[in-house]
């Protein structure tokens, strides 16, 4: 019998996880900062870990500044390059329009989200932006990793917002949880 390290899916889905893992910390560190507590982190398949960030849209004031966002120009900047053929994209939510834009101008060659966004999301839940076939450039992407974890912290950030008891330092001035990031 093999074990797991001759099976090649179970290798893909265990560095899944542990990048996620990854993202999800980035996340946190988001909700600390009083951030919508989102995370992203991008492996390149040789250099591993080539960029990480957060939400940061309250932080710099720069409704861009969404961590998928970040981490692909963090990403661009440590590769000399905006291509980032090859490139996997771990995000705790599902990537909005603006992101999934990005995603698609910079080659990313697959995604991998936690949590479905109903409202925003453009992978799959809203709309369908990484759809094959769309542009001249298509996104492997996968749903659903770690997705209780990402929407567990999503959700507590937003109780807390309601309830007065987060401790992030942007939180007595943040909307309401329809808000995205």
């Amino acid at each position: 019998m093999g074990d797991a390290q001759g099976v090649s899916w179970l290798r893909d889905e265990d560095a899944d996880l542990r990048a996620m893992l990854q993202a999800l910390e980035e996340a946190r560190a988001a909700s600390d900062d009083g951030e919508v507590p989102v995370g992203a982190v991008i492996i390149h398949p040789e250099r591993g870990l080539i960029a990480k960030a957060r939400n940061a849209k309250e932080t710099l004031q720069d409704p861009t500044a969404h961590a998928e966002i970040l981490a692909i120009c963090q990403a661009a900047e440590a590769l000399g390059s905006w291509r980032l053929e090859g490139c996997s994209l771990y995000s705790t939510l599902e990537p909005c329009p603006m992101c999934a834009g990005a995603i698609l101008q910079s080659r990313i060659e697959r995604v991998v989200f936690g949590a479905s966004d109903s409202r925003w999301g453009a992978v799959d839940s809203k709309l369908r932006v990484l759809e094959p076939g769309l542009f001249n450039h298509d996104v492997d992407w996968r749903g659903g990793v770690l997705e209780t974890e990402a929407s567990d912290l999503i959700r507590s950030f937003f109780r807390g917002i309601r309830d007065g008891t987060h401790k992030g330092s942007q939180s007595s001035s943040r909307p309401g949880p329809e808000s995205r990031k």
